[in-house]
């Protein structure tokens, strides 16, 4: 099994959860993760990563980072292929944070 697959195994269900807004300093989405296919992954890391860390910040990218195991090196050699792991790549180098807003399914 591949280690992401394996990873998302262990973390807590998003089927509650219709999306994620990533906010900057000043309140402005940035990004906004849904609960659909071929995002439900990155969903359920970023999820995690604002339960456990309080907002998406460069020590949170460094876990999330680990947590994409094999995409992550997928990321790096073909930019732009993976936004949600770009994303934590450019918070790591530039010391940013983002805000996370949950939006709920209803």
């Amino acid at each position: 099994m591949a280690q992401f697959a394996a990873n998302l195994k262990k973390l807590p269900g998003v089927s509650h959860i219709a999306a994620i807004k990533l906010l900057d300093e000043a309140g402005e989405v940035q990004a906004v993760i849904e609960n659909k296919a071929g995002s439900q992954g990155s969903l359920a890391v970023y999820n995690h990563l604002a339960q456990t860390y309080g907002a998406i910040t460069p020590e949170a990218a460094r876990k999330g980072l680990e947590m994409f195991a094999e995409h992550t090196e997928d990321a790096r050699a073909n930019p732009g292929k993976h936004s949600n792991i770009d994303r934590l790549l450019m918070l790591v180098e530039e010391r940013k944070t983002l805000r996370t807003k949950h939006v709920f399914a209803v």
